[in-house]
């Protein structure tokens, strides 16, 4: 009876959720799935919430950069954050996913993703406690390449359980739901952190930050396990690493995509660019974590306050949103050099700092959204996949190489860096003018 109440309840919810009448209407999935919907839709909605909550705690563009200024890691180390974080999660995926697509049932990948991913953070915690300086840098960033690896594994997998749990009308409410519910938890947080002002005990901080996401990552596999996938189809499935060297020779005779390629590449200055942010933010601030806080705020607000203004503008032209964008992000480059060489209080103190960094993280948003609608826009059904795999093969590889750039702080400064990228994001804004514009307004 108390199963019965239970699902009852679960149906409901659903209902409301979503505006279903019956909650075993399907559309693209088994037949055999509709019963389980609901209770599908949940699992997969809360423990990706639990994800993207600890996917922030644990941020290599937010969060490692600050503890790295704590730990005075060479800031040589900090330009490989992002690369690794990145690339690690995508150049797997381009190997793995045939294996995947393979298996019958594919929540169990997830599964192994999910408690690697927290034993990473877990292992994080210790470096953070026990070294100093280099061997800090070292600890962090191989525990930072396992956990890349195992979000590769989290994010490939998800999207199959996801196409075979979830009818297709249902998975923008869900994805919806997650991005909003974890944006107010990462808003707490931040909120959190402005309120503590324990710089003797800053380190167990972030300890406890990087063990509360260990914990959560634990708490997402309890709740995933719960989904009831059915066995899928397992042929098909191409390797799409194989896919991309085979096609290599598109770059040559395809003269619009290789623009494209190029274009993605020089707006790799704008990804690469948070972690020098946040340590000139670490250094203004006196590594109080008010200024932390701060970030973590702005950096919640910049998705919700800018993705629709960029998805309209997307639709208008996906060109000029890239132009926009990474001439925003090179123009505060400069700025913010400006700022920290004249010592302009009112720029980099804790607040103003927090400004700059959700600007930048809304120029960002820009590029990110623009360059995926300008690939979709310009591909054809016939050479989309060989479009994707290729061009993020290159970008993997060339973000590696991006994490070079750190070389720059340990001779200038964190700040030379910012200005270094924010040039070459002008450029790239000077270089997308060339593109042409492949979005059709309504």
């Amino acid at each position: 009876m108390a199963n019965s109440n239970h699902k009852t309840f679960i149906d409901n919810l659903y209902n409301r959720v979503t505006g279903d009448e019956d909650a075993r209407v399907c559309k693209d999935i088994p037949e055999s799935a509709c019963n389980d919907q609901p209770r599908n839709f949940f699992s997969y909605l809360i423990a990706n919430l639990l994800g993207k909550i600890a996917d922030e705690i644990a941020s290599a563009k937010l969060v490692i950069p600050w503890l790295f200024g704590m730990l005075g890691v060479p800031a040589f180390y900090a330009g490989f954050l992002v690369p690794i974080r990145e690339s690690g999660v995508l150049l797997p995926q381009l190997v793995i996913a045939a294996f995947i697509r393979r298996m019958a049932i594919r929540k169990t990948v997830w599964l192994v993703g999910s408690m690697l991913s927290a034993l990473s953070l877990f292992g994080m915690a210790y470096a953070a406690l026990n070294y100093q300086g280099i061997a800090a840098g070292n600890a962090i960033l191989l525990t930072l390449i396992v956990f890349s690896l195992s979000r590769g594994l989290c994010s490939v997998s998800a999207k199959d359980v996801l196409g075979k749990t979830v009818s297709k009308s249902r998975r923008g409410a869900l994805m919806g739901w997650s991005a909003s519910i974890s944006g107010i938890a990462i808003l707490i947080i931040g909120l959190w952190l402005g309120t503590v002002d324990l710089k003797e005990s800053s380190l167990q901080i972030f300890s406890s930050l990087l063990i509360s996401g260990g914990v959560i990552w634990i708490l997402a596999t309890l709740v995933f396990a719960t989904i009831q996938e059915q066995p899928g189809a397992t042929e098909g499935g191409g390797n799409a690493f194989s896919v991309a060297i085979q096609q290599i020779q598109v770059l040559k005779t395809d003269a619009s995509f290789r623009s494209f390629v190029i274009a993605r590449g020089l707006l790799l200055s704008v990804a690469l660019a948070p972690p020098f942010y946040v340590l000139i933010a670490q250094l203004n601030s006196g590594g109080g974590l008010l200024g932390l806080g701060a970030l973590f705020i702005a950096n919640g607000l910049a998705g919700s306050l800018s993705a629709p203004f960029w998805g309209y503008m997307g639709d208008q032209s996906s060109k000029r949103v890239m132009i926009i964008a990474a001439s925003g992000a090179g123009a505060l480059g400069i700025f913010t050099f400006t700022a920290v060489i004249n010592d302009l209080s009112w720029a980099i103190n804790e607040f103003g700092l927090a400004a700059i960094f959700l600007i930048l993280n809304i120029m960002h948003g820009g590029v990110r959204l623009g360059r995926k609608i300008y690939l979709i826009d310009m591909a054809t059904a016939d050479n989309r996949a060989i479009y994707v795999a290729l061009s993020n093969t290159i970008i993997g590889v060339l973000m590696l190489l991006g994490g070079l750039v750190g070389l720059i702080g340990d001779w200038l400064g964190a700040h030379a860096i910012v200005l270094f990228l924010g040039i070459i994001s002008l450029f790239a804004a000077f270089y997308i003018k060339s593109l042409p514009d492949v979005s059709e307004p309504a």
